[in-house]
């Protein structure tokens, strides 16, 4: 049996104090706030898991307030509309990852050919795997790593190993490509 809360919004900080002296994104922050709380007080106490639903709903809003300047309004939610397959995560990732070479290469410029490109896989591989060592301990510590999420973080994984590799050797034959175009 669910014990019904009730929220008086009338009597709001906002509302309480000076209008003038809070500023605009203070007040939105306190509307956002009880928003939440009025759209939480549905939720049953007597529940085990209801809790975390207020959890979940604050954290997606805090989060969507964080990306909404870099990935417009509701990011979280339009990710989730996108394709999460082992495979289509490590092709981001791998295109991501390996998108900032040129970059590199000019912030080295000191480095030539394959020094540059072995530098740089080292730097891009140790964010990779510091990456998904954090994201399983994190899963672990949410007691899911196993089953089918645990073989898709594996598979993952390999998928990102395999489209670094491959990432080296495309980069190896565009160099010989270039030298014999050059003629060197």
């Amino acid at each position: 049996m669910s014990n019904p809360i009730s929220i008086n919004t009338r009597a709001t900080p906002a509302a309480a104090s000076n209008d003038t002296a809070i500023s605009a994104p203070a007040r939105a922050k306190m509307q956002l706030n009880v928003s939440i709380l009025q759209e939480s007080a549905a939720v049953s106490l007597s529940s085990e898991n209801d809790p975390l639903a207020l959890l979940y709903k604050s954290a997606i809003t805090s989060l969507n307030e964080q990306l909404e300047a870099d990935f417009g309004p509701d990011a979280i939610q339009n990710a989730l509309g996108q394709d999460n397959s082992p495979e289509a995560t490590a092709g981001r990732i791998v295109s991501l990852s390996t998108a900032f070479f040129g970059a590199f290469q000019q912030q080295h410029a000191g480095l030539e050919g394959d020094e540059a490109l072995n530098r740089f896989m080292e730097t891009i591989k140790g964010g990779i795997e510091k990456g998904f060592k954090e994201a399983r301990d994190i899963l672990q510590g949410l007691q899911v790593l196993n089953g089918d999420i645990a073989a898709n973080v594996d598979k993952t994984y390999e998928l990102v190993m395999k489209g670094l590799d491959d990432f080296v050797a495309n980069q190896g034959r565009s160099a010989s490509t270039d030298e014999a175009a050059t003629g060197a």
